[in-house]
């Protein structure tokens, strides 16, 4: 058995198909693990939600900022942007069990066992990861329960983008949500800059990618994540590793075999075309 980490989709069935060819995945033994971002943006986002919730029982899913978006969406809370490729799903008969499940997934997954820790965007600087698993569940539990409309109303903007221990309520949750789902720059306290995608050495004065801070609490974990493009999965640090190679802009769709950390790539340059 064997269980492979995969970057950002992002409805990019195809290419997703490809790659799991290439490594033969065997869906009777192995597992797959998916940094979020599962559809948007991509020509088959109905396609990959479907193909990859008929194989649910071998997945791993945290979730992302597109994922999070569609639950938005799907019940009311925001508009499709003219960006997006949400459609098709929620024209689909089956798309209330699709978001159903969706919401029911985590933010952080940590499997000691293979010793990797998974979160679509991250974990800022200063959490260690017993405390970052506990902030996760407070959003988890919000997104599972009957807060659900009143979290999705409120989920959504920049502020605050400072951490404190006092925050509470909607802020504090739009916090945790902004760290694990769009984080790249920030502080080494976790104040963040959510207005910079560009390349790690592209931050403004005081920030950095929230890997590169030397006294990172979480220095010594495994962390896989995806989120970020432009980083083309080169994370200049120990224990991290980027999984988002860009495959809807034209880049590649990226795995690795955790028990031996053996990376597969799939090109998606066609993908620029369509």
């Amino acid at each position: 058995m064997s269980t492979y980490a995969i970057g950002d989709i992002q409805g990019c069935l195809g290419p997703l198909r490809q790659l799991l060819d290439q490594v033969n995945f065997d869906p009777a033994e192995d597992r797959l693990w998916i940094a979020g971002d599962l559809i948007n943006r991509g020509p088959s986002s109905q396609e990959t939600l479907r193909f990859l919730y008929q194989m649910r029982d071998r997945l791993t899913v945290v979730l992302g900022n597109h994922d999070l978006h569609l639950i938005a969406v799907a019940r009311g809370h925001r508009a499709p942007n003219n960006k997006d490729t949400l459609e098709d799903i929620l024209g689909h008969d089956e798309h209330p069990e699709w978001i159903e499940w969706l919401r029911h997934m985590p933010l952080l997954h940590h499997d000691p066992t293979l010793n990797f820790v998974m979160t679509h965007a991250g974990i800022p600087p200063q959490w260690h990861l017993e405390r970052a698993k506990a902030h996760a569940r407070e959003v988890e539990a919000v997104l599972q329960s009957s807060q659900l409309d009143d979290f999705l109303a409120h989920m959504y903007g920049n502020e605050p983008s400072q951490w404190k221990h006092k925050l509470y309520g909607m802020d504090r949750l739009r916090m945790i949500t902004n760290y694990f789902t769009r984080m790249r720059f920030c502080t080494a306290d976790g104040d963040l800059d959510l207005n910079n995608k560009g390349e790690a050495g592209s931050h403004p004065p005081g920030f950095a990618p929230w890997f590169a801070h030397p006294k990172h609490k979480c220095r010594n974990e495994r962390i896989l994540f995806g989120h970020w493009a432009a980083l083309e999965g080169k994370a200049d640090a120990p224990n991290v590793f980027a999984l988002d190679t860009g495959c809807v802009w034209g880049g590649s769709l990226t795995a690795i075999r955790l028990e031996d950390q053996k990376t597969f790539r799939c090109d998606c340059s066609l993908l620029k075309n369509l």
